[in-house]
């Protein structure tokens, strides 16, 4: 089984020694993924557009895997403050409604920048829909 390293190009990602994500197919494991806005280059102050952020760069990776949101087996969301909860879970509801892969949400004290409210954090195993 080769293992395949998805990068978003962000030099970070060698420094720190690890890969935006892992595929060893028929599984692909997702680091953890932050609200960042890849167009922008900054992440925005609202919870509800980070999470959509989030979304955005899960499926993106997914698809380069050869996958899609579909095969979303497991999720863990890191938030940083549980009045978010709803808001962050209404969005991923319309992204997982009908996927409903097994889930936990964690609150934390803070992700490694005090700007960024969530990070979600997935395994996909393609073909699994």
């Amino acid at each position: 089984m080769k293992r395949q390293l998805l990068s978003s190009g962000s030099p970070m990602e060698k420094v720190y020694g690890y890969s935006r994500a892992v595929v060893l197919d028929p599984w692909i494991f997702m680091a953890g993924t932050t609200g960042y806005d890849y167009e922008t280059k900054q992440v925005p102050d609202d919870v509800v557009q980070q999470t959509r952020n989030c979304w955005q760069t899960i499926e993106r990776f997914l698809k380069e895997a050869g996958s899609g949101l579909e095969d979303i087996v497991r999720v863990t969301y890191y938030a940083t403050d549980t009045d978010d909860a709803e808001a962050i879970l209404a969005i991923c509801g319309e992204v997982l409604r009908d996927i409903r892969p097994a889930t936990t949400f964690l609150v934390v004290k803070s992700l490694v920048l005090p700007e960024m409210k969530i990070e979600i954090e997935v395994t996909a195993l393609k073909g699994s829909a």
